[in-house]
């Protein structure tokens, strides 16, 4: 009985794959090693993301567990979905996740389109030693670490501070409680991202921006396009990918407006309207020790950015976008 079929082209035998597939991983092996100083360059950024990106994740499992760190991973009992239905019982984390979602986005609604027009008037500016210097400090903020923008802004929004003194004496108006009153918390925060964040954020605008045809703006000023029209239909259309690749990459941290930020910003009279999801896992988790839930929260708030993503990537492609993958 013949046990290999022979269709168009002789049947390949045990024998013939294993020496293909010997073959083929020398061949790997050979490649490997004649570009082996290119992967140990390479080694150092693989190994951060393995220790400290994906070896992490394992310890995802606890939100499926009553985690005890006296029992750990191996010896905990296993609950299922018990605290993910707890995330979408508890009233308290409704809250937080609206309160998330509203500033995350205000942030993409004024934040974002800061970088954009920023870097559209410094594409602008001729002076190439001016362009520089203005690049340079819009970048500056962006080095600045949180501790120090927050104790900025405490200095000057106190009631004491220099801005209601300014206000007092330059207009009569009484003091301002803007580090302590509700509704200041998130426009102040979404100023400090606009501050902080919008010249870093030109970079990539800049990049795109330095690849539009100058040919093109030649040809509209021969049909009499004034700047304003130039910078609607040439410039803009020019770098529209890249601001819908940052716009879905942004989605996908809709969730994520910030620990340190929000945390130093807290305090006890706008706590209800400031509390977010990254402070209450740290609440929930490190000060109340409920590992289990604020694993929980994490890993939904991780769940939902990845929907977001694939879901505004699929968005993008039916318009006739790139994407990102």
């Amino acid at each position: 009985m013949n046990h290999y079929k022979l269709t168009g082209h002789a049947a390949t035998t045990p024998a013939v794959a294993s020496r293909k597939g010997r073959r083929s991983i020398a061949s790997v092996a050979g490649k490997l090693w004649n570009e082996r100083y290119l992967y140990l360059l390479l080694l150092p950024g693989l190994l951060y993301f393995i220790i400290y990106r994906y070896v992490p994740m394992l310890g995802n499992v606890i939100a499926f567990q009553d985690f005890s760190p006296f029992q750990g991973f191996l010896h905990s009992d296993w609950v299922g979905l018990k605290h993910f239905k707890k995330v979408f019982e508890d009233r308290e984390v409704i809250r937080v996740i609206w309160n998330t979602l509203y500033l995350s986005f205000l942030q993409i609604a004024f934040a974002f389109p800061v970088s954009i027009a920023l870097s559209l008037m410094l594409n602008e500016v001729r002076g190439e030693r001016y362009k520089r210097v203005v690049q340079s400090l819009v970048y500056l903020p962006h080095f600045l670490s949180w501790v120090v923008v927050a104790g900025i802004v405490t200095v000057m929004l106190k009631s004491d501070g220099i801005v209601n003194h300014f206000l007092q004496t330059g207009f009569g108006i009484p003091a301002i409680p803007f580090l302590t009153a509700p509704h200041w918390f998130m426009p102040l925060i979404v100023l400090e991202v606009i501050w902080k964040e919008s010249g870093w954020g030109t970079i990539i605008f800049l990049a795109a921006l330095a690849g539009v045809n100058p040919h093109l703006y030649e040809a509209a000023v021969v049909d009499g396009a004034n700047k304003w029209r130039q910078i609607w239909h040439i410039t803009l259309p020019s770098i529209r990918s890249t601001i819908i690749i940052l716009l879905i990459l942004r989605l996908g941290s809709v969730l994520d407006v910030g620990f340190e930020q929000i945390f130093l910003m807290l305090n006890p009279l706008n706590k209800e309207i400031g509390d977010v999801l990254d402070t209450y896992v740290y609440y929930k988790g490190i000060q109340n020790s409920d590992f289990s839930f604020a694993t929980a929260v994490g890993l939904f708030k991780s769940l939902v950015g990845l929907i977001l993503i694939v879901g505004a990537n699929k968005l993008a492609k039916r318009f006739g976008e790139e994407g990102i993958y």
